[in-house]
């Protein structure tokens, strides 16, 4: 390890930290081993790292002096690219005794040598079946019994699997012959929701804890699965049921008919205290809440469970009555930090705001002051929004939280006057400008501020870095049906209720983002492919099996002819509420008109954030746009996703950004040392492990987003052999 080299404030709570054992004396702390020396830390057996979501390596072969060295140790190719087809790759890796741990952009599970990438095995959940990827894919969980049974779960599709890690054949005495419904336990009939999950479980002891990715408002309840079995042991209900603690914050009805609440970014676990820390997202439908009216526990929170019984110790939401998507967007980090003279054990949140909200990790009580911010009311029909949102005074933002005229990118030639003319039609007043039908300005954006790549925790500085976006977005909300008004087809209706939230209500999709635009599917797609599509799914859209034979029918109708002649009409009945008034336009980020974000540069970040006195220590612009380079404009950096990793050896390593590259940068300047351009787009959380005494460090290079190519290669790095 270097040696150290930080300004003394930044250091010295960890120096007293590691000279003193004796110096953790809050009364609610667990004696903790000196942090550095974690065996976790020098491996990389879980999602994000370890249990507590770290990010973090204490390998230092690899440093500061030697990582512009690096070269290929090895590729991987999975084979899974499909012609025509836009894939991606978001998983983080688990290295486990030499084995590394990944999917395939078709959802493949493989076991791969970790120091030359020769594979094992390969796991296929639908072999035989026109190859689709169902959506996307974050990584796996990994479990052992200690005696010989290791398995990896992940889902695909709708089911949940158990493989052998040895062998990639399916666990026989798990579910049904190694898999399960992914819905069982979410207490509605499975014909009429969809669920999957993009990001792994956690494991405590002999449970596989997982959250879900939910469509077609299905519940997102929070279920603790045997890992031998399958069996449910535990279920927290995200909407509480009648006499449960949140259940007054709904309308009476609420627990049967809304959905979403659902954790999708992943969670971490204290081991030692048992305790689970579950990030829950915003209630369905994202950005009407009229039929939802209240704070709407337990949506855009942090839950801290009982991971043995699922019973609630804590939680605190980040947004009471989220109407603008805002859910947390990461697995929370378990952190030790100083505060006030003695160490704390902590959980930080990351948002897509730009706030870090930091908390002790057994009472949930605030290491920051949180003041109260007053929030504009909406007049949309029948909403009514929260009066204030809380936002911690300490650490501040890592991202602009408001957008003004003064903001409006000039980076090309005209483009100022055109933004500036659509600026001024929509609201731009308030970070909690309400969704509305003439505009609002969504800023720093649906896709953050911090996203599901999650921030790094460096434990010998108390440091978090987090990578961030500042893209804005224009969200413009449309009235589904009027009382009065003519109604529409029924095939309209389902298009508005199901797809008009990604394709938009034109249907002009957003290439850009991975949404194709559908006006002209109806050339492109036969109506058997266009009902396959709907039913199963096709790239990172999910299947939309909910959906009854006859509604697919009225939906391929309306699609290969939205003109045609209302001969099946649906009108909604206003005086029946509640009602779902409105849909959206789409999620639309705001462009130049040369392309580039509408706001004036850094559109990317990098941030480093002392968690012991909530200060910056720096920020840096991450990825960069070659051909504005060449024109003299300074770096703006990128949209970017996928996490940073950080090592004892001084270095941060992180893809992430739009312009296809890996970086190493200097965690305690910022500096950039080393970087090289990938195969396609690194959209993941790179992973950190050593076989041999030789360290590598490996990112899945999987493209697809913010209309780069696809790829489908997983590329570990080392230096040369000696």
């Amino acid at each position: 390890m270097p040696p150290f080299s930080y300004p003394m404030h930044v250091f010295l709570p960890f120096c007293l930290i590691l000279l003193s054992g004796s110096l953790i004396s809050c009364e609610s702390q667990v004696e903790q081993p000196d942090p550095l020396d974690r065996e976790e830390y020098r491996t990389w057996t879980s999602f994000l790292g370890d249990k507590s979501a770290t990010q973090y390596s204490s390998l230092d072969q690899i440093n500061v002096d030697n990582v512009h060295e690096l070269e290929v140790a090895w590729t991987f190719s999975t084979g899974d690219l499909v012609e025509g087809e836009r894939t991606e790759i978001q998983v983080n890796s688990l290295i486990i005794d030499g084995v590394l741990y990944g999917t395939s952009p078709l959802k493949k599970a493989f076991a791969l040598q970790a120091d030359t990438g020769e594979l094992i095995w390969m796991f296929d959940p639908f072999e035989g079946q026109e190859p689709r990827s169902r959506g996307v894919n974050r990584g796996v969980a990994y479990w052992s019994d200690g005696e010989g049974d290791n398995r990896i779960y992940y889902v695909a599709g709708s089911r949940l699997y158990s493989i052998n890690a040895d062998t990639g054949e399916p666990s026989e005495d798990f579910g049904e012959n190694g898999s399960l419904d992914f819905a069982i336990g979410l207490d509605r009939d499975a014909l009429d929701i969809s669920v999957t999950a993009t990001s792994p479980g956690i494991i405590h002891e002999d449970l596989l804890i997982y959250g879900s990715r939910v469509f077609n408002r299905a519940p997102g309840h929070i279920r603790a699965f045997n890992t031998r079995t399958g069996e449910i042991e535990w279920v927290f209900r995200t909407i509480p049921y009648p006499g449960e603690y949140g259940y007054d914050t709904w309308p009476e009805d609420a627990w049967t008919r809304v959905g979403n609440t659902n954790s999708w970014p992943g969670m971490s676990l204290d081991e030692e205290r048992g305790i689970v820390y579950v990030p829950v997202a915003s209630p369905g439908h994202d950005f009407y809440g009229g039929d939802r009216i209240g704070k709407n526990l337990f949506g855009t929170s942090l839950l801290a469970l009982d991971a043995s019984s699922g019973e609630r110790i804590w939680h605190y939401q980040f947004v009471r009555h989220d109407i603008w998507d805002y859910d947390p967007p990461a697995a929370p980090n378990l952190v030790i930090i100083e505060r006030d003279g003695r160490t704390v054990d902590a959980v930080a949140q990351v948002t897509k705001t730009g706030y870090v909200f930091v908390f002790d990790r057994e009472t949930g009580e605030s290491l920051f002051p949180i003041e109260e911010v007053e929030a504009p009311p909406s007049d949309l029909q029948g909403e009514e929004t929260w009066p204030t949102q809380p936002a911690p005074v300490k650490p501040e933002p890592f991202v602009r939280q408001r957008f003004t005229e003064d903001d409006i990118s000039d980076i090309t030639p005209g483009a100022h006057e055109k933004l500036l003319e659509r600026f001024r039609e929509i609201r731009t007043d308030h970070m909690w400008d309400p969704p509305s039908t003439e505009g609002t300005l969504i800023f720093p954006g649906f896709d953050g501020g911090a996203e599901w790549g999650g921030a790094a925790f460096d434990p010998e500085t108390g440091i978090l870095y987090v990578n961030a976006n500042e893209m804005p977005w224009i969200l413009e909300m449309v009235p589904i049906d009027e009382e009065g008004e003519e109604p529409v087809s029924r095939g309209e209706r389902i298009y508005a209720l199901n797809c008009a939230a990604c394709h938009g209500a034109d249907r002009a999709g957003d290439p850009r983002g991975g949404l194709p635009e559908l006006t002209d599917v109806g050339e492109r797609m036969g109506d058997d492919e266009l009902r396959d599509v709907i039913k199963d799914g096709r790239g990172v859209m999910p299947p939309f099996g909910h959906l009854s034979n006859d509604e697919v029918d009225a939906l391929v109708n309306h699609l290969k002819d939205p003109e045609a002649p209302v001969t099946d009409p649906v009108q909604i009945d206003m005086s029946r509420a509640p009602q779902v008034l409105y849909t959206h336009t789409g999620y639309n980020r705001w462009f130049d008109p040369d392309g580039y974000p509408a706001v004036k540069p850094p559109w990317g970040t990098l941030n480093a954030i002392d968690l012991n006195s909530g200060e910056f220590v720096w920020t840096i612009r991450l990825g960069e746009f070659e051909e504005l380079t060449e024109r003299g404009i300074p770096q703006t950096g990128t949209e970017n996703y996928g996490g940073p990793v950080v090592t004892a050896g001084g270095v941060l390593f992180i893809g992430a950004t739009q312009d296809e590259k890996f970086r190493a940068f200097d965690k305690q300047t910022g500096d950039l040392l080393w970087e090289t351009d990938l195969p396609a787009g690194g959209y993941a959380t790179p992973s950190v492990y050593e076989i041999d005494g030789r360290q590598y460090v490996v990112i899945a290079a999987g493209g697809g987003k913010m209309g780069t190519k696809s790829g489908d290669t997983y590329v570990a790095f080392a230096l040369p052999e000696q």
